[in-house]
This record gives structure tokens, sequence and C-alpha cells, in this order.
């Protein structure tokens, strides 16, 4: 399928996947209208890190998926969406899980019924690893169970069956990727990786949470590359594909091997204010992408060391956009 000229509508288009997604398909020449979160400040998030000519390129909205009649406006005309925005802080979610609910289910539901009344050629959606909860077996395909460990995981899994729905109720052209943990530039403080880099960048002692979970990592370039496969593929039409690199290190693995390749002497320590209920914490993720490359043809290119050394100088070049002082959740 050619992207050339192609009219896509990214949501969630000023978050970290988001914006590296627009960018792409920019480049790949797509007429793209990136719907960022409406806000006072008039700031579109991540989108002002692309360069001046891509920025240019994309019709910037703001509005907020929650408003079914925002979302219909923008839908017409559109031959492919994805859809990326959601909340996706999970202790956020401890705190304001009706938001998540109103944000990740209701607002999914106005993405697809605006896409099934406007006759949109392809809707893709964007699942995570966390519906799964801790693994009960590994690798995890996509027939493993759901389980809803966090306010964050359980709006995800409805969202995820809405999506189901809609193909099975009036046959919309739905895909959903199960990313498992992106990373890389423009990645917020929320997210482990640039919280350990912006602290080690300080000297400061890397304060974590619980360092024993095992996760999944993928650069996000990969990560952009399976969501264009995707919406390319007939095969994947009502399907959910995982997108996992099959690597899995622990927390505190991870933050051994940041420190190593930065050549920092801080040390590790726990922060209590970061470790989550137990029952609530997901201890394993490690994908099994295999349907990934039977179906879309997609699998990761880049190895974790090279993705966390891009990572890393970009931190590093824009110490700026984070406060290692403070835990972002």
């Amino acid at each position: 399928m050619s992207w050339s000229g192609r009219r896509v509508l990214v949501t969630g288009a000023a978050g970290f996947i988001g914006s590296h997604l627009c960018d792409a398909l920019v480049e790949l020449g797509s007429d793209v209208t990136a719907l960022v979160r409406y806000n006072s400040r008039g700031s579109v998030g991540n989108l002002e890190l692309l360069t001046a000519d891509r920025r240019a390129a994309l019709h910037v909205v703001a509005g907020n998926v929650e408003d079914s009649d925002f979302v219909g406006s923008q839908m017409k005309g559109q031959q492919t969406v994805f859809h990326l925005a959601a909340l996706i802080g999970i202790p956020y979610s401890y705190l304001a899980p009706l938001s998540y609910v109103r944000t990740n289910v209701e607002g999914t539901l106005n993405v697809l019924e605006a896409a099934r009344r406007c006759g949109v050629e392809r809707v893709v959606h964007t699942s995570t690893s966390e519906v799964y909860g801790t693994a009960q077996y590994t690798p995890i395909d996509e027939a493993h169970p759901l389980k809803g460990q966090s306010p964050y995981s359980a709006s995800k899994i409805g969202a995820d069956k809405v999506a189901e729905s809609y193909h099975h109720s009036f046959g919309l052209p739905v895909a959903t990727l199960r990313p498992f943990n992106a990373y890389g530039p423009r990645q917020s403080a929320r997210a482990v990786i640039p919280t350990i880099i912006s602290q080690a960048l300080e000297g400061r002692p890397i304060r974590l949470g619980s360092l024993q979970p095992v996760r999944d990592l993928t650069y996000v370039a990969d990560t952009v590359d399976a969501f264009l496969k995707i919406a390319a593929s007939d095969a994947a039409v009502g399907q959910v594909v995982n997108a996992g690199s099959g690597r899995g290190v622990s927390i505190g693995e991870l933050a051994e091997m940041i420190l190593r390749m930065m050549g920092s002497s801080s040390t590790v320590e726990l922060d209590s204010e970061r470790v989550r209920p137990p029952d609530s914490e997901v201890l394993l993720l490690l994908c099994d992408a295999n349907k990934a490359l039977e179906q879309i043809g997609w699998k990761p290119r880049w190895s974790l060391e090279a993705g966390l050394e891009r990572t890393i100088a970009f931190v590093s070049a824009n110490a700026h956009l984070y406060d290692p002082s403070s835990y972002a959740v």
C-alpha cells in the first residue's frame, strides 16, 4: 500500500509514539491530520520536537476524543485512522480511574463509531501489553488471558473489547496493535528509562520503585514500523497483534545497563512512593511476536543497546525537558 497522498488521522499525535508515527507518515508523503488534546497554552506536545518542515506538513487539530461531535468532525474524508489517544500513566490511574474510563473506553468508542459512520478504510487501535497482567506463561502470545491489574489496564481491556465488537457487529475494518514497552527519544519522565537517565545526568542516586519486574522493551522506530505494517495488512483486520522484542530485562538490570553505558557511578535506591500495590504490579512481560511476523511481516530491527544509546543522547541533549527531583506519575 502506498502512503503517499493517503489521508490519515492520528489521535494522540502529541504523545511519545504518536509524534514519531506522524513524523514517519509525513516522510512517506501522507496527508496527516494530527489530533492533539486541547489545552489553553496551545502546546502540541512532542510535535514541537519535529523539524520545522515536518511540523509544517501536519494539519494539527486540538480537541478531545471524549467529545463525539468533535471526533466525528475530524473523521470525515479520512482513509486510515491510527487511534493512540489515551491516558497511560499507571500510578495516576490509581488516583483518577474514572478519567481512564472516559478517555480510554468512551474515547475509543467515539473514534470507532465515527470511523464506522464515515466509512474509514482502516482503523488501527492501540492496545498495551499491560492488559495481560503478570505472565501466566512466556513468551506471551495473543491467546494469553487478559487481567486488569490496574485501572489503566482495565480501561485498555475495555477499549480493546469495544474495538473487537465493532469488527464483529458492524464489519469495521479495525486491527489492534498490542505494543510491549516502547522507549526512545521524546519519551516523558513518566517512563522508567528517561527517569534513570535524567537522574544519572545530575549525578543523583537513581530512585526507583521495584527492581524485580521484567519488561520487553521495543525501540520506538520498531513500534512505528509495526503500526504502519498492521495498517497495510488485510490479514490483520479483526485481529490483535503483539509487537515486542522477545527479550526480557528486569528494571534492576536495565538501570545497571544504562549507568554502565553512561559511565555513571550513581547508586540505585528504593523509593517507596514509586512502589505499586503488590497485586497491581505486573511482574513479567515477555512477547511472542510470531503472529506479527506471519501476518504483517514485522520483526524488530533495533537492539536494546542501540536504542538506549539513541535515548541517552536525546535525554542528554534535552535535559531541560526533565525534572529529576520529582516523581512524574
